[in-house]
């Protein structure tokens, strides 16, 4: 294991909402509740040393949510690190329900009903033992609830000194735009990646609007195309494909806030390690020529 220490100045930071700063690496924390122990038994001891391994790594910035382990994810953070230091931002959701397997693939119905987000944003705020949620996000537009209904319930939870800022996810440009008449969008949480740009107009938007921009699935290159650049440009640094892809983020945008997640403590320190590995312009844009930017 490494002992270097992510800092300001080696990833660089972000203020959200011109109030909250974040370095510029997170942690995204889906898949903890699934650690397990050297036996391959799921273990939430091993759980616990993993959130806490992170954040010694100097990482100061955890995205969650109710839904993550059926909300063991929430309960593991607070495990691990309650009381939290006090540059720790922790971000969760609200708006799906707990994932169903249906004809082989798993389904996330939306649940966007203002009942059902006062009801979890209590639950969550239990599970991580806070009076107030740093960033509560609307985890996805649901297509049976008015899309103002939905943000509403965020707004009255915010009024209410529940949360302290709104993001929203899982949106279009236009969606985007939408919720910005109705609250201050304080972060976006699209499906981006080097192989995957489909949320290049939210970016430019959030650049625009001094919005943080949280990719998820950071590291998954679908694209053969971008994964055969992407591998050389491994190759010649000594690193892996996972690390390009977290510095090609880094570089693609000031707004860009990677949350790479894992349930495993080495994985969790090669995503870290990222940020010491320095990517040259012509590489980036061999990247960017690959994936058609």
């Amino acid at each position: 294991m490494t002992d270097r220490i992510l800092t300001d100045d080696v990833v660089g930071t972000f203020t959200i909402c011109g109030d909250l700063t974040v370095r510029r690496l997170g942690f995204g924390a889906m898949r903890i509740s699934g650690a397990r122990d050297s036996d391959g038994v799921r273990d939430r001891s091993t759980a616990r040393l993993l959130i806490r391994r992170v954040v010694e790594r100097g990482v100061n910035f955890i995205d969650t949510a109710n839904i993550y382990g059926y909300g063991e994810s929430e309960e593991i953070i607070a495990e691990a690190l309650h009381p939290y230091p006090d540059d720790l931002v922790i971000t969760t959701k609200a708006g799906y329900l707990p994932g169903k397997i249906q004809r082989g693939h798993i389904t996330l119905p939306a649940k966007g009903d203002p009942a059902h987000i006062r009801e979890e944003c209590e639950k969550s705020l239990r599970r991580l033992r806070v009076d107030t949620i740093d960033l509560y996000q609307v985890h996805a537009p649901d297509p049976f609830v008015p899309y103002d209904e939905t943000i509403g319930a965020f707004v009255e939870l915010q009024q209410a000194g529940k949360i302290r800022h709104i993001g929203i996810s899982n949106v279009t440009a236009e969606q985007l735009a939408f919720a910005q008449r109705h609250c201050t969008v304080a972060t976006v949480q699209n499906r981006y990646n080097a192989g995957d740009r489909a949320s290049d107009a939210v970016i430019a938007a959030c650049e625009t609007d001094r919005i943080g921009f949280m990719p998820w699935a950071p590291i998954l290159l679908h694209s053969r195309r971008v994964r055969a650049v992407a591998s050389d440009v491994a190759t010649a640094h000594g690193a892996t494909l996972q690390q390009v892809a977290l510095q090609w983020l880094l570089h693609r945008s000031p707004n860009i806030l990677p949350i790479p997640g894992t349930s495993d403590v080495a994985h969790a320190d090669d995503n870290i390690d990222s940020a010491w590995v320095t990517l040259i312009p012509d590489e980036l844009h061999r990247i960017d020529e690959a994936a058609g930017g």
